[in-house]
């Protein structure tokens, strides 16, 4: 091994030989055990998001690997149909052009040219942070076999009377041009106005007053709204207002939707440009009134002068109009949310379009859409399975409060638009005749046999393209090979799913995944899975938390906060970050902000820390919380537990001799050895314990304490009497304990650091003749192998606290480390003393002091320094050593801090609800602590009396 531990040098090698070895895929024996990769867009890049999720999917497969499991990492990219048109059209506008200046066949064609030169960015970055995935069955949303699984679940669904086509009001993005989810839409909080409107009767004998936010809208009202049991109003009920402006008569209804309270108690009903209002549309039969085009311009519905104007402008105009009138009666400031997409940054507008949906909510379907005759309505035949799911069990959630999210959203589903008005994408298999009826199938042909009736003329196919989300629901079963009867090829010929032999990875075992996609993702894919397979499409859901910044911010580009996982792994030097040719970098203010943060704390810019640095940092952090704030100097921080590995490695093989390690005869010689595997195997049943139950920060926890304090500082140290002593079979068994440990330790490190326990395990196989070429071939260390010894282990943590106490006197007296000195020990029992006389050459050795005497009970002491180890005093004479007045202080210090302890025991005992709720042996624990504290506050208090 190299002296110092450099992570760029074995990172970049390692990887490659593990996917070139196909150490990555499944071994085809042992229980299936399966992860899905919630498929990144094929534009994107790897953020620190990606980077913690799939750091815990990682650490999963490569465990449960090692257990013997069949394992397979499912991974793929979306084709992210808004996202990936986007990008190709801001091309395009650089030389002037727009997609319909290529027409759809090449536009599409240059999609496709885009995705294959630059659509592999992320998965190449997944393997920098070492992504176990199995890449040869790497699929694509539009892949070939993909496509086909996708026309194959909208054609059943079709048929089945669950997909229909209706003009209903969707978000409508008008920038893209196209329909968008409820769920890609954010409402933004901003400054805007509550106009007050003056509404007369058309009778002239009074008015109403309405209060609106968008008074453009009230072009296309169709009533005025008041709650029936308002008794300012409800003789108004049934007559007829003149709408301001256009001069038309709209009604005045009741309805229990309107708050009497808020406002004026009135409110304008626009049924085509608010949801809210096209509901209470169809409660009472009014015909709603569109009257923007889809790219926001008033259209031929207003009035003639405003026809054209874009909506805000058309909005001061309707103002200016109404101030005109005298009838705009107040304005005054108002907080709002607005919604704006996601994908343009737009204001989304509620418009009346033609689209497709998928049925989730009729629990029989109307007359004609049964085919065949007695089919269920969406509710029955989708959601509710989906729902049944979770509620039984069979789907769980970790943390389990996200179930309630999950089934309150369902309980509460509104009918999929489905349909986008796109050119990247799965166009929908709908084609028409001349008469405008609409015919179904995988293709054209499969279409026209199914017609019932004969088309009228040529066929056109629907110019809309799926929702990304209806693909990625498929997820679970057409990566696998579903429907295919045989095995699916990609375009290079390689097989890369069989249904028919992989379907045993259905359901797989865990979905890791993020609370803001339960609703996109999550439960679209248990809807799916269940209707298609019968099966859930996984067993539990982990839900990750959310990465903020070390002040628990959101991470934004335009606060400088954001932090890209590469630049942690390889260290950025200012300057360069500077010079970055990410779009929003280059603008001055981000710039700033970015060089400012960093040069906080990073003058020179930020240090290298590496892979497995990075990715121990996410493990510790991986929690039950909503979210969590990464610290770069908590990642150096495990960047210094991968040097002390390292040593601590080299120091286990610079004292082995050449060549293999013979294998000791008998059970370990020393106590210490005892000692050490026992603590591995409380270890490992703690990792077993926290990898059941997606405790990632506990396992990190577990793993961090074992290797750092107990095997590379205690254990190393007290094996070197061993190894220096003249017991050959000591050291010999000592070397041999030291190696096993050793190549234990870094098998259960190997999910979480899997660069550098690889590394060293290169060098450490051998001395063990271990045959397998790497450390995922090895077997999982299990707890059972190892032979715990609670007698040695009471006795090494004995002669621990009194070599800590010891060192605590010398570092706090500054008494130099190298300095031998005189130990002296009162009090204690009959125990103490046989540990005293069987450990004296070792506390001797490594505490660097003189052999130990006793002093009886009643002699003189002289005025000393003292620790505290049960009822037994470690003293060190100040005579010449130490100053009396420090030693005061540092007793008072030790006094306080022992009668704190023993305030937080006694809070716990005496808090009623601790000692019901909390395990029996909990409790006794806490007890027993106080009981100790005790202990050691007398001797404590005794040796400061003894000093004044």
């Amino acid at each position: 091994m190299e002296k110092s531990f450099e992570p760029s040098q074995i990172e970049s090698t390692w990887y490659a030989r593990w996917e070139a070895s196909g150490d990555f895929k499944p071994s085809g024996h042992g229980e299936p055990y399966c992860i899905l990769l919630p498929p990144p867009n094929v534009t994107g890049t790897l953020h620190m998001g990606h980077a913690f999720q799939q750091t815990v999917m990682d650490m999963l497969v490569r465990y449960q690997r090692m257990r013997g499991m069949n394992t397979l990492w499912q991974v793929g990219t979306d084709h992210a149909g808004i996202a990936t048109q986007k990008i190709v059209e801001n091309q395009l506008a650089t030389n002037d052009q727009t997609r319909h200046d290529l027409g759809r066949e090449a536009f599409v064609e240059r999609v496709w040219k885009w995705k294959e030169e630059s659509g592999s960015t992320i998965t190449n970055q997944m393997r920098r942070i070492g992504a176990a995935a199995d890449w040869s069955r790497e699929r694509f949303t539009m892949d070939e076999g993909l496509s086909a699984a996708v026309r194959k679940v909208f054609v059943e669904w079709y048929r089945a009377g669950l997909i229909y086509r209706g003009n209903r009001l969707v978000n409508w993005d008008p920038l893209l041009g196209t329909a968008v989810s409820d769920l890609e839409v954010n409402n933004v909080e901003r400054d805007g106005h509550m106009w007050s409107i003056r509404y007369p009767t058309t009778d002239g004998s009074t008015s109403l007053v309405v209060a609106t936010t968008r008074p453009e809208t009230m072009l296309g009202d169709v009533a005025v709204a008041v709650h029936p049991e308002d008794e300012r109003y409800a003789q108004l009920i049934g007559k007829t207002l003149t709408l301001p402006l256009t001069g038309r008569e709209i009604p005045v209804i009741g309805d229990d939707y309107v708050d009497r309270e808020f406002g004026t108690g009135c409110v304008k009903i626009t049924p085509a440009h608010d949801f809210n209002d096209y509901a209470i549309g169809q409660r009472h039969n009014l015909a709603p009134i569109s009257i923007f085009t889809l790219d926001a311009k008033v259209n031929e519905n207003a009035p003639a002068k405003y026809q054209g104007l874009d909506r805000f402008e058309a909005r001061k105009r309707v103002l200016a109009d109404l101030e005109a009138e005298g009838l705009l009666v107040e304005t005054k400031p108002h907080k709002l949310q607005v919604p704006v997409s996601q994908r343009s940054d737009a204001v989304i507008e509620p418009m009346l379009t033609d689209q497709w949906f998928l049925d989730l909510t009729t629990d029989e379907l109307p007359e004609g859409r049964a085919k065949p005759v007695g089919t269920i309505g969406g509710r029955k035949a989708i959601t509710e399975p989906a729902l049944d799911a979770v509620r039984s069990g069979e789907i769980k959630f970790v943390p389990e409060n996200w179930s309630t999210t999950y089934t309150q959203w369902l309980d509460n589903i509104q009918d999929w638009c489905i349909s986008r008005q796109l050119w990247w994408g799965h166009r929908i298999p709908a084609w028409y005749d001349e008469g405008g009826n609409i015919f179904v199938g995988e293709d054209e042909a499969d279409a026209r046999a199914h017609a019932t009736t004969a088309p009228v003329g040529a066929l056109r196919q629907d110019d809309d393209v799926l929702d990304t989300w209806f693909s990625s629901a498929l997820w679970p079963f057409s990566t696998l090979g579903w429907p295919a009867s045989g095995p699916v090829k990609n375009e290079h010929g390689d097989i890369v799913a069989d249904w028919q032999n992989d379907k045993i990875f259905l359901p797989s075992a865990v979905l890791v995944t993020g609370f803001d996609i339960i609703f996109f993702w999550v439960a679209r894919m248990v809807m799916a899975t269940k209707y298609f397979t019968s099966q859930v499409p996984f067993r539990e859901v982990y839900i990750n938390a959310i990465v903020r910044d070390a002040e628990g911010q959101k991470m934004s580009k335009s606060k400088g906060n954001t932090l890209d996982p590469l630049d942690l792994i390889d260290g950025i030097e200012l300057e360069p970050l500077v010079e970055k040719s990410t779009k929003s970098l280059l603008i001055p203010q981000v710039r700033e902000k970015v060089e400012k943060r960093i040069r906080k704390d990073y003058p020179n810019g930020i240090p290298a820390i590496g892979t497995d640095a990075l990715r121990f940092t996410f493990a510790a952090l991986a929690s039950y919380s909503r979210t969590i704030n990464f610290d770069i100097k908590r990642a150096e921080g495990y960047k210094a537990f991968c040097n002390k590995l390292w040593n601590a490695a080299r120091f286990v093989l610079m004292n082995l001799p050449e060549g293999e390690l013979p294998a000791p005869t008998g059970a370990p010689a020393t106590e210490a050895e005892r000692w050490i595997l026992t603590r591995l195997k409380q270890t490992l049943l703690d990792v077993e314990q926290h990898f059941t139950s997606y405790r990632f920060d506990l396992l990190a926890q577990a793993l961090y304490e074992f290797t750092w304090n107990e095997f590379c500082d205690w254990f190393l140290e007290l094996s070197k009497p061993a190894l220096n002593g003249d017991d050959a079979k000591a050291a010999a068994s000592t070397r041999h304990t030291l190696v096993v440990v050793l190549e234990t330790v870094l098998r259960a490190l190997h999910p979480i650091v899997p660069f550098i326990s690889e590394e060293i395990w290169q060098s450490v196989a051998p001395k063990l003749a271990l045959t397998e070429s790497g450390l995922m071939q090895r077997p999982w260390p299990h707890a059972d192998d190892i032979v715990a010894d609670d007698a040695a282990t009471a006795e090494i943590e004995w002669f621990k606290n009194v070599l800590s106490g010891i060192r605590r006197i010398r570092a706090e007296m500054n008494i130099a480390p190298g300095k031998t000195i005189p130990l002296l020990l009162a009090d204690g029992d009959a125990t103490d003393r046989a540990r005293a006389a069987k450990f004296a050459a070792q506390i001797s050795f490594l505490a660097r002091v003189d052999a130990p005497q006793w002093i009886e009970s009643g002699a003189d002491e002289p005025a000393a320094a003292a620790a505290v180890v049960g009822s037994l005093r470690v003293l060190i004479p100040l005579a010449g050593l130490i100053d009396l007045s420090a030693e005061k202080t540092r007793l008072a210090k030790e006094i306080a801090r022992i009668e704190g302890e023993i305030k937080k025991c006694e809070g716990k005992l005496g808090n009623a609800n601790f000692v019901a709720n909390a395990p029996a042996e909990v409790v006794t624990q806490e007890r027993q602590r106080i009981a100790d504290w005790g202990v050691q506050l007398n001797a404590l208090r005794e040796q400061a009396q003894k000093l004044r």
